[in-house]
């Protein structure tokens, strides 16, 4: 049976227990559910409208995420029966942030991972913060907890939670509980595990944080309500999720120091698995603690973006079938879709570098490919560089991946086994963690 097909009813896989992974994002929320093996046993997808974008404040109704939630589940139950649902988990957006009263009800909009008002609690939390802290930047989930905590309406509030909290909060009525990873940019220490004395000082108000929990810890079982309204049987146990981008880490298959995923879409982001934590603010570099584990990584603003701004979609896939990959151009291309750069290179004046423009088209793309190969390269030997163990092996995912020529580019500039992913989506992961099927490999609570 393909990962992705459903299994059909009646079949032998009937009998297990299952888990439901929820990936819940910005434009929609996508459900899975799988059985003991790990194998897919049926998915579903419900959209969601567009947030509100106006200048720097990106914003979204908190409430319109539960009612995806719940068209998702719907829809998986066409081709599963949740009454067997044992255990689930949630992801979402890391640094998406909503106050809530002590009953867990919204007192405003979700404050959107890309929402940057909060610039002036950022210059204050780089006055106090540990250098290597993930609360630094506009759009931490500290900053906007700063922000927040000088309106009126978030006075009340009870509880600052990300976007994956809230929806656990919502399924088991247990509000307050977060985890490692989405609790990174809120200024929680992993390495410690606590939450640091600077946030006193600060002027945070301590309270509103949530208690931290490692990934994959109980949180509580369905709460009757949440039940009847879902589906799912009130006995089912959810557990700490994460963010979306390590619940996609998990669903690519890496579970070895030295392997890792990168994401080629847009942007590029990488993520290696690594014994030790890695941070290096001065390079865009940070770790998020998984089992005992680390995934250490950093984002370039290089990537699918870069390239659109000199071909089209079409032409990229028309050229990309006329690439030689065992030749390469020899040119040196750093392509930025903008001014700016995160990592390998931290520099926000960083422009560009795309000349010399050869007369072939098909050279010039091929250019542009080997040049963010090359910054993928890069990034790799930087973690390295910073006491990361050195690749060994890569897991591919994102809409660059599916390109043929430029996955064997990579493979030949990055000199190690390139691998597709086992799933690109990130609710996949969620489901490995809340079946349980990653304690072992990881070192997680049981």
């Amino acid at each position: 049976m393909a990962l992705h097909e459903p299994a059909p009813r009646g079949t032998a896989t009937a009998h297990r227990a299952i888990a439901v992974g929820i990936d819940l994002g910005t434009s929609g929320c996508r459900a899975v559910a799988i059985d003991e093996g790990g194998a897919a046993l049926g998915w579903a997808h419900a959209p969601l409208a567009a947030p509100q974008i106006e200048g720097v404040c990106a914003t979204q109704d908190p409430n319109r995420w539960w009612e995806a939630l719940l068209a998702a589940l719907r829809a998986l139950a066409a081709n599963v029966d949740l009454s067997r649902v044992a255990r689930l988990a949630v992801d979402g957006t890391s640094g998406t942030v909503l106050p809530v009263d002590h009953a867990g009800r919204p007192l405003g909009a979700g404050l959107l991972y890309c929402d940057q008002r909060a610039a002036a609690q950022a210059q204050r939390i780089a006055s106090f913060a540990d250098p290597e802290s993930g609360a630094h930047g506009a759009a931490s989930s500290l900053a906007k907890l700063l922000w927040l905590q000088q309106e009126s309406g978030a006075r009340q509030a009870r509880y600052v939670l990300h976007q994956a909290d809230w929806i656990a909060g919502r399924l088991t009525g247990r509000y307050g509980f977060s985890d490692y990873n989405n609790c990174l940019k809120l200024g929680f220490d992993a390495v410690a595990l606590r939450w640091p004395p600077w946030l006193d000082a600060l002027g945070v108000r301590t309270e509103l944080l949530p208690e931290v929990l490692a990934p994959g810890e109980p949180i509580g079982p369905i709460a009757p309500g949440a039940a009847q309204a879902t589906g799912l049987p009130p006995d089912a146990v959810v557990v700490a999720g994460t963010t979306d981008g390590v619940a996609a880490f998990l669903a690519a298959g890496a579970h070895q120091p030295g392997e890792a995923v990168t994401s080629l879409g847009s942007t590029l982001v990488l993520k290696l698995l690594s014994t030790r934590p890695v941070f290096a603010r001065a390079f865009g570099i940070y770790s998020h603690r998984f089992g005992r584990y680390w995934l250490a990584g950093g984002a370039s603003n290089s990537g699918g973006a870069a390239l659109l701004r000199h071909f089209s979609l079409p032409e990229i896939r028309a050229l990309s079938a006329q690439i030689d990959p065992q030749r390469l151009t020899g040119l040196d291309y750093y392509p930025l879709p903008g001014v700016g750069e995160r990592f390998p290179v931290s520099d926000p004046a960083m422009v560009s570098r795309t000349t010399p423009v050869p007369a072939q088209r098909v050279r010039f793309l091929q250019g542009l490919l080997e040049g963010i190969a090359r910054i993928e390269k890069l990034g790799y030997e930087r973690l390295a560089q910073h006491g990361a163990p050195a690749l060994a092996a890569l897991f591919t995912t994102g809409g660059g991946a599916q390109n043929e020529a430029w996955t064997q580019l990579r493979a030949r500039i990055l000199e190690v086994p390139l691998y597709r992913a086992r799933s690109e989506q990130a609710a996949y992961g969620s489901a490995l963690l809340a079946a349980g099927l990653l304690r072992d490999m990881f070192g997680l609570p049981a």
